[in-house]
């Protein structure tokens, strides 16, 4: 096949692509659709604070759901103290918490993860430029630049059979901090000023802009 024919093929597919409402079924790898970007906070064993970047949780009222990897220092530590902080960085952190994403806490490194690139790290906080900052009702210490912090407690940790390397994590919020520049009036954050960091398939993005709002937006 020749270069003319091979980019004819492209440009054919592209616009097959590009049309309104067509699909294809695929077999991808991952399945981050975008979803806000958090790091956990979990107590060692020490009595420190071990740092976790996640990008699958939710929330449902003061209930918050974790995917968590097993064979991580997360998992352990929920298991052994149950409480944590759910601290939601900004757009503008992404760095740090890439920076994160290539550390462990775990020593000696398992066999998975190794194959991965992650390396053992003691002191997270301080890898990734970040400050400690002590919580108000639970064990393990905040991050100080991230602008939301929810400190938590486990209600329930479950292992699905179908995925047994991963943890589903039912938390209760029990403490909400917010930097104050994001306070537009009391209990309510500014939409117009939080700019979450979003996992987008392993890219990192920021939000685009303001498209409406829900008809309960004001309430």
């Amino acid at each position: 096949m020749n270069g003319h024919t091979q980019q004819q093929n492209r440009t054919k597919q592209t616009s097959q692509m590009r049309k309104p409402n067509v699909h294809e079924t695929i077999n991808p790898s991952i399945l981050y659709y975008g979803t806000p970007v958090i790091i956990l906070s979990t107590l060692n064993k020490d009595g420190s604070t071990n740092l976790s970047p996640l990008s699958s949780s939710w929330a449902l009222g003061d209930c918050l759901v974790l995917g968590i990897g097993t064979q991580g220092r997360a998992y352990e530590n929920l298991c052994h103290h149950p409480e944590c902080v759910i601290n939601l960085p900004d757009e503008s952190m992404w760095g740090k918490v890439e920076t994160l994403g290539r550390t462990t806490g775990i020593s000696p490194v398992p066999e998975i993860k190794k194959r991965m690139g992650y390396t053992f790290c003691q002191d997270k906080f301080k890898a990734a430029g970040l400050t400690p900052q002590s919580s108000l009702q639970v064990a393990p210490d905040k991050i100080a630049e991230c602008p939301l912090q929810i400190e938590a407690s486990v209600q329930h940790i479950r292992t699905p059979e179908h995925t047994p390397f991963m943890a589903i994590v039912e938390v209760k919020a029990v403490k909400v901090h917010a930097h104050t520049h994001l306070i537009s009036e009391v209990n309510k954050i500014d939409p117009e000023q939080w700019q979450p960091l979003i996992y987008n398939f392993r890219h990192y993005f920021g939000l685009g802009e303001r498209q409406g709002e829900n008809f309960r937006a004001g309430r």
